[in-house]
């Protein structure tokens, strides 16, 4: 049997669990939701890296489908509603292949099913807009994790990508870590500063999630997880799900893509923008300038060093699929999963360690948070604490 057959055949009891996919946002972008112009029933890889029959090729189990919306969205909450609408729309058009799940059981369930369980999270703490009482709200429309930051600082919380504010988490940010661990919502570190990943490390009593980053050994982008951070996930619990997108991944397209980006806003386009006007001017600068390629191999690097770090335990993957203008070579879109498993079983992973990686750890997690949330519940009442309150 060659690694391929047996990736798929891995794939077929264990299925992947990602971590975060922005098909919603492809889907508001490019057709504001008519999603009869972009019926994911069909072959839509001429448009996007997501649909069903792809889905299904790559031997996807479970999808948290992200409810992102941009942070200068003039109303970031009802922006939000209108993903989750979304996601709601596209689980009632295709109900023999997407199942809802808000909980491990629900995964579990669809997987007995041979349907992908869907689950929903929002990635950016913009979206609750400084209110405690709306966090809940998400949660209660299915919202099952929340990165704290995007791209940008939020009142309460440092990103990664933006200019240090508060030093991690004010105390507003501890009160929605303890929240969201009241609710069991995961945190979500992806996007978010190393001091703030460490405050919510020490903030929380459920394990964390980083939805979709990779190894800043590997590759040195503040995006990425250092070292310290990825030990700390076996004593809480949690997991690091690698991202595909190779200006995290790979040193050479960091440069490559800073330069991209400064093209992009040039041209009057968000650096993020995947419009096909924008991404006119994205091919325009690539054929001047030909970027660096990513690869299985790429990827397979930094999961090699997070196994290391953080333990098989505390491993997933997270593609971000639709979020990005490119992919690496072998994972082009949803259906290369069984390309990436092949690669860890050359590299000499077990069986048992990949079947941790595509769905057990993630299912564990989100169970762990279940029952952290039951006993908060039992002994807490909803905060309705204000930045106002604890941050002055």
């Amino acid at each position: 049997m060659t690694s391929q057959e047996a990736a798929r055949e891995l794939l077929r009891e264990f299925p992947v669990v990602d971590g975060h996919n922005d098909l919603p946002w492809a889907l508001r972008a490019q057709v504001r939701y008519d999603l009869d112009a972009r019926d994911i029933a069909a072959d839509q890889s001429a448009h996007l890296h997501t649909d069903i029959p792809r889905l299904r090729a790559g031997g996807v189990g479970a999808q948290y489908w992200s409810v992102y919306v941009r942070t200068d969205s003039p109303d970031p909450v009802a922006a939000t509603l209108e993903q989750i609408d979304c996601v709601r729309q596209l689980l009632t058009r295709h109900p023999e292949d997407l199942r809802p799940a808000l909980t491990a059981a629900d995964m579990e369930a669809a997987r007995g099913q041979g349907r992908i369980a869907s689950l929903m999270g929002a990635e950016g703490g913009h979206s609750i807009a400084n209110s405690l009482g709306t966090l809940r709200g998400l949660y209660g429309l299915g919202v099952r994790y929340m990165t704290l930051t995007h791209n940008d600082n939020v009142d309460w919380a440092d990103s990664a990508t933006d200019e240090p504010k508060a030093g991690g988490l004010t105390a507003f940010g501890r009160e929605v870590v303890r929240e969201m661990n009241r609710l069991g919502m995961l945190v979500d570190l992806s996007h978010v500063a190393a001091t703030t990943m460490r405050d919510a490390l020490d903030a929380s009593s459920a394990p964390v999630i980083f939805s979709h980053s990779s190894a800043r050994a590997v590759c040195d982008h503040p995006r990425n997880v250092p070292d310290d951070v990825l030990e700390r996930l076996r004593a809480n619990g949690g997991m690091a799900m690698v991202t595909f997108v190779p200006k995290f991944v790979l040193q050479a397209a960091v440069d490559w893509t800073a330069a991209a980006d400064d093209n992009m806003r040039a041209h009057g386009f968000h650096h993020l923008d995947t419009t096909p006007e924008a991404m006119k001017v994205h091919r325009a600068f690539e054929e001047r300038k030909p970027r660096p390629v990513a690869t299985v191999a790429t990827v397979a690097d930094h999961l090699d060093h997070m196994r290391e770090a953080a333990g098989i335990d505390h491993v997933g993957i997270g593609g971000d699929y639709d979020g990005t203008a490119f992919t690496p070579d072998g994972l082009a879109d949803v259906s290369g999963y069984p390309n990436l498993l092949a690669e860890l079983l050359d590299r000499g992973w077990s069986k048992a360690d990949l079947t941790k990686l595509t769905w057990k750890n993630a299912v564990r997690v989100l169970d762990a948070a279940e029952d952290v949330a039951r006993g908060l519940q039992a002994t807490r009442p909803p905060s309705n604490a204000t930045i106002e309150s604890l941050d002055g």
